[in-house]
């Protein structure tokens, strides 16, 4: 029983450590900019040694995938929540509220993300992470269109719910491009909530 105690305390010490330290690194990238960073600086903003760095991640590159993974399936987990309703009945005005209302549109997450990109361009191996990422994302919006048709009118354009799907992503990118530069996270809501009402609709709904 005290062993399995310790144990129990030993892990928990380990899972706190590691939030620490992919939280600090969060801060350090987006600060500085990956490929900038080392892993001492992740350490000092930690408060921790580099052994405690290295009983967690074998590189900065570990560390780094796994900050990114940890805020994509956050992201992957709220467009998926908020089309995921009960009913068949898809409001898609609605939708699109609710999915526009609970998009991380953080800029330190977008300049993390856009190294993430960087990187991946140059290697095929990272770059099937993003791919893994952006399918999963793509996926929780081509089940719900697909589950909606039959019960809700769609345009006709939506013929191809894949192809729908990788529109609604292009237009997130966009947009997101487009706030790392001007800084206007508001507009950036309100022009994402025009483009995927007008992708999705007929248009007559969306806004001015």
């Amino acid at each position: 029983m005290v062993a399995e105690a310790t144990a129990k305390r030993v892990t928990r010490r380990r899972v706190r450590t590691r939030a620490n330290l992919l939280d600090a690194a969060f801060a350090v990238f987006a600060a500085k900019g990956f490929g900038r960073v080392s892993i001492e600086e992740v350490c000092e903003a930690a408060g921790y040694s580099r052994g405690a760095f290295y009983s967690n991640f074998g590189s900065l590159d570990e560390l780094f995938f796994a900050l990114y993974r940890d805020r994509a399936e956050l992201i992957a987990d709220q467009v998926a929540g908020a089309l995921a309703l009960d009913e068949p009945d898809l409001d898609v005005p609605a939708a699109v509220d609710r999915v526009t209302d609970v998009l991380l549109l953080d800029l330190d997450w977008l300049l993390v993300k856009t190294d993430f990109l960087v990187h991946a361009a140059r290697d095929p191996a990272v770059a099937q992470t993003l791919l893994d990422h952006r399918a999963r994302l793509r996926g929780a919006i081509a089940d719900r269109l697909t589950r909606a048709r039959g019960h809700t009118q769609l345009p006709a354009v939506l013929g191809d719910i894949d192809s729908v799907a990788h529109a609604v992503i292009a237009a997130y990118d966009g947009v997101t491009t487009q706030l790392l530069l001007d800084k206007d996270a508001e507009r950036a809501r309100s022009w994402l909530k025009q483009l995927l009402t007008a992708l999705l609709t007929d248009g007559s709904n969306t806004p001015e």
